[in-house]
């Protein structure tokens, strides 16, 4: 295996980021999610199908396709990404939130909070690792097709925000639009147009 220790320092500075920028931000606003999450709470809203059911299957299936795509290297890195954005969650979980006042300023937070998830899971990505199975999955079609990353996460977002119209209001959908095409620019410039060769192994 070919890893450094800066990798593992990258996807656990890049999960703390993540991390904080949900919890103090998004989670606040309450800004709905599009990838894997926002198919989560669609399988849950009309089939009845708890997430922690579908949340599981999903991500497996996310990350088998990147260890086939990436190899092992890739499974390490993103087992510590993973690891560290729960751990990190947890801690920031034990607190009040930071910025309480960004529950009344939806714009400001679908900006603030697309700042957080782009740079912190493009450090992931750009480390060789993935904190969830949306970036695992977009790492492996970018990878194969020679996509610019971010066409990956604004198409999956875009498909599951609009089925999740079905359900809710297309205001709190325009907020989450925002977030998704900022946050898909933000991860594409700091994670690099082409995954890095080294961590195909």
């Amino acid at each position: 295996m070919n890893l450094k220790l800066k990798n593992f320092i990258i996807v656990l500075l890049g999960s703390m980021i993540q991390a904080f920028g949900i919890r103090n931000i998004h989670a606040v606003a309450e800004i709905t999610e599009g990838g894997a999450l926002g198919l989560e709470l669609l399988l849950n809203h009309w089939f009845n199908i708890s997430p922690a059911i579908s949340g599981l299957v999903i991500t497996a299936l996310c990350y088998f396709i990147g260890w086939k795509t990436f190899g092992k290297n890739f499974l390490v890195l993103s087992f510590f990404s993973a690891g560290g954005y729960s751990v990190f969650y947890a801690i920031f979980e034990r607190f009040q939130p930071v910025f309480p006042a960004i529950a009344g300023m939806p714009l400001v937070a679908a900006v603030a909070g697309a700042v957080f998830i782009g740079v912190g899971a493009g450090l992931c990505v750009r480390a060789g690792g993935a904190t969830s199975g949306d970036d695992a999955l977009a790492m492996s079609l970018s990878s194969r097709l020679n996509i610019d990353i971010r066409w990956i996460y604004l198409t999956s977002d875009l498909v599951v925000l609009a089925l999740s119209l079905t359900y809710i209001p297309p205001l709190k959908i325009f907020y989450s639009l925002i977030t998704v095409f900022l946050s898909g620019k933000i991860i594409s410039l700091v994670a690099g147009r082409k995954i890095n060769p080294e961590f195909k192994k």
